[in-house]
């Protein structure tokens, strides 16, 4: 059986990033410090898994929409058990969810982040 561990993520700013994610999932930084070519990265996660968070040392471009880019980072998805207390923190933290689902077998909504990462929050309780 194979388990993802781990996705890595470009960012303005890990720390900002990091702050949110503990927000809104009660993620925990796992580590963080200098990382390739002088930029800076957190992980961000528990014990199983986390996301990196990367920023490098330069300036980041906006890049093109990821959904018509080759390798392009489309949505990254997080289960949780209490999709209503997740929405709450997430418009607490400043974020608009949008596209609810009610589907077999659970629920979902998506929020863009500050970098325009999309987020899947979906829950099978």
């Amino acid at each position: 059986m194979a388990i993802l561990e781990h996705v890595n993520v470009t960012v303005s700013d890990p720390k900002a990033t990091a702050a949110w994610l503990g927000a809104v999932f009660d993620w925990k930084i796992r580590w963080e410090g200098d990382a390739m070519s002088g930029g800076y990265t957190a992980h961000v996660g528990d014990e199983g898994s986390y996301v990196a968070l990367y920023t490098p040392n330069m300036d980041i471009k906006d890049p093109l929409h990821s959904y018509t880019t080759r390798a392009g980072l489309n949505h990254v998805g997080v289960v949780v058990d209490d999709i209503d207390a997740v929405e709450a923190r997430a418009k607490a933290a400043g974020f608009k969810p949008h596209n609810h689902g009610d589907y077999e077998p659970g629920k979902r909504f998506y929020f863009d982040d500050h970098d325009g990462v999309e987020w899947e929050v979906v829950s099978y309780a």
